[in-house]
């Protein structure tokens, strides 16, 4: 196990030294960010797959056995979602009226991206292995295959981003290099998420710059004429409805829209690199606006 310290304050690092299970271990003098800490480990890494994994995560004992599986449904499948329930907030596993954390994450017409099923009752409803979008970033499986294959500028995850939607940014770039994600029900774990939709303007003023510089970093980078055509309305008043909100009650943003403008040069030569390599899917972008899953089927050979 590699585990990455991004510069914590608390018993973290005294934790680790006393944990018996194996780990390299690397002590980042401060915080890099969720996006470069799993580039750094992942750098240190050589398996075949790879693990990206939350530290508020626990996993049940057959979870990678599981998860692994998924990888052999198709040879494009790059991407493994496994079916995350909610902890509770002592961090025990709920014994009655389980929580959906994350089935997957889907891309709805306004380009804004959710977990499936995140805060409904687990009544079986998402038991059924599937295509999805692409996975939480809270525990997501990746192939070494498609490690190596999408990244921009030498790097996995944006840095850029420093935390917050980096796992939907990476899931849209891959899919326009071709590459597949499934969604594994019997891969299991429990997450505690403290940052969810519902909770809005309470977030964090950190988390709020973050989530809008991000929006708009991912958009610029990903979105294809094609796609945008076909969402122009519902994404371009999104679109304004955040800059507006950021403009009158949530003004720290701001520092979070300059970000994007003072690096557009940055980010214009991301797009050029992504658009350029783009490969045909098995399933078109456009078809996944508003849609939380499709059925698993053919797959087309996978990519060079």
């Amino acid at each position: 196990m590699i585990v990455v310290d991004n510069g914590s304050e608390d018993a973290t690092r005294e934790l680790l030294r006393a944990s018996p299970v194996p780990s390299q271990v690397h002590l980042n003098a401060d915080n890099r960010g969720f996006a470069a800490g799993q580039n750094q480990a992942i750098g240190k890494s050589s398996g075949d797959f790879v693990l990206v994994l939350n530290p508020d995560t626990l996993l049940t004992p057959s979870f990678v056995r599981e998860a692994l599986m998924g990888f052999s449904t198709g040879p494009r499948v790059g991407m493994v979602a496994p079916k995350l329930v909610r902890a509770t907030d002592a961090f025990e596993i709920p014994r009655r009226e389980a929580q959906i954390d994350s089935a997957g994450v889907f891309l709805t017409a306004s380009l804004r991206h959710f977990d499936r099923g995140t805060g409904e009752r687990d009544v079986g409803q998402y038991d059924c292995m599937e295509r999805v979008f692409g996975p939480s970033g809270a525990a997501a499986f990746y192939s070494r295959a498609l490690v190596n294959d999408v990244k921009v500028g030498g790097e996995f995850f944006d840095e850029s981003f420093f935390a917050y939607r980096e796992d939907a940014d990476l899931a849209w770039r891959a899919r326009l290099l071709g590459w597949e994600c499934v969604y594994v029900p019997q891969a299991l774990a429990y997450h505690l998420r403290r940052a969810r939709p519902e909770l809005g303007r309470h977030f964090d003023a950190d988390v709020n710059r973050h989530s809008v510089k991000n929006r708009f970093l991912m958009r610029i980078k990903n979105v294809t004429p094609g796609l945008y055509a076909r969402v122009l309305v519902p994404a371009t008043v999104r679109d304004l409805m955040v800059i507006a909100g950021v403009a009158t009650f949530e003004r720290e943003s701001l520092v979070g829209l300059v970000f994007v403008v003072r690096n557009l040069h940055r980010v214009l030569a991301a797009r050029r690199e992504i658009q350029s390599r783009r490969r045909p899917a098995a399933v078109p972008l456009w078809r996944w606006v508003g849609r939380r899953s499709i059925a698993l089927g053919p797959l087309s050979p996978k990519p060079p």
